[in-house]
This record gives structure tokens, sequence and C-alpha cells, in this order.
């Protein structure tokens, strides 16, 4: 069983920086936890992060809804430059509500007076018909609100005007230590 849930936004910035904020920036700044949602910490194992088949290791920091450490596996299954990107979320070290995998989508169109629209979209998946319910009302109510937080969290990295790197780009703070052609030079 699968629940969706979508929200939109505008941001005032470049296609690029639309596109490549939210999965190339430091996720620690992007995932800083709400609510019962824990922020994340770090991650490891990213040398391959950004591109499709590319994958991380997420650790998040002590919640009441999860114990700190390593928590699961992203894994970039989609890549349309500067359009589309979709992840999935999954071998979770700890029970996550008996959800199985997110799967998270970002699009990024540009509009006619320059600015950028954002689909930003979670199914969560979960084998459990008794927990149906439960799921249900956890994707539309509590993972809507954390989309909701971490889309301003990724639009002020994307809007941001100051210096963040040499050549001015958020998404060049990727602890990766080879970023495989993903940033701007």
């Amino acid at each position: 069983m699968q629940t969706t849930t979508k929200i939109t936004a505008t941001f005032d910035t470049t296609l690029e920086r639309a596109f490549k904020s939210p999965m190339l920036c430091d996720i620690t700044k992007v995932h800083t936890g709400y609510g019962i949602t824990p922020k994340v910490t770090h991650c490891t194992e990213d040398e391959s992060w950004g591109k499709v088949g590319g994958s991380r290791k997420v650790h998040l920091g002590k919640a009441l809804t999860v114990k700190a450490g390593e928590t699961s596996l992203d894994k970039v299954l989609e890549r349309e430059e500067n359009h589309y990107w979709k992840i999935e979320i999954c071998e979770f070290s700890s029970p996550m509500f008996g959800f199985e995998k997110f799967q998270g989508e970002w699009i990024t169109t540009e509009q006619t007076d320059g600015k950028i629209k954002i689909r930003y979209i979670y199914t969560l998946f979960s084998n459990s018909l008794l927990f149906y319910p439960f799921h249900f009302l956890f994707t539309k109510l509590v993972w809507r609100i954390y989309m909701k937080h971490v889309l301003e969290n990724v639009r002020k990295l994307a809007m941001d005007k100051a210096p963040t790197s040499t050549n001015k780009e958020p998404y060049n703070l990727l602890p990766c230590k080879d970023f495989g052609g993903l940033s701007s030079p």
C-alpha cells in the first residue's frame, strides 16, 4: 500500500539552484528536524550521491521516534538535469512506524516570469493493512508538515545570495570528495 502527499512552491532563483540545492547541498542544512522528525547529523558512503544509482547512508540525531545513528539508505533512482529527481529512502535500521520505504520526487519548472515552480512529492510504502489508517494520517499530517519545513530550508539555501563557496553555489558544499561533474565549475 502507498500514500502520497504533494506540496508546491515558487522560488525566485535560477533553475540550476532550485534543481540542485535539495539534493546536493549539505543535508544537515535541509533536514534539520521538526516536531517528532529527527534531524540528519551526517551521511557516510556518499561518494556516488547525486548520480543515478548513487547512494548514501543517513545518520539521524536522537529523537522520540528513533535512536541516534545510521538510520537508512538514500538512493538516487532518477535524475533529469534541471527538471526532475526521484530518490528512495529504504533499508531502515529500526522500524519506521511500519513503513518499508519512502520515495521522494523534486520537480522544477521554469515559469515565463523567470521564477521556478517546485513540485515536491513523497510516497510512503507499507505492506500493513492494519496500520494503513495510521500510515495515511502520518503521511498527510506529520510528513506533509515536515516536507513544508524542508521546502523552506531548501528555499533559503537556493535563494541565498551570500557566498558559500568559491563559486557561490550552495550545492558545492557536498561532503563528497568527487562531485562527478555534478556542480558548476
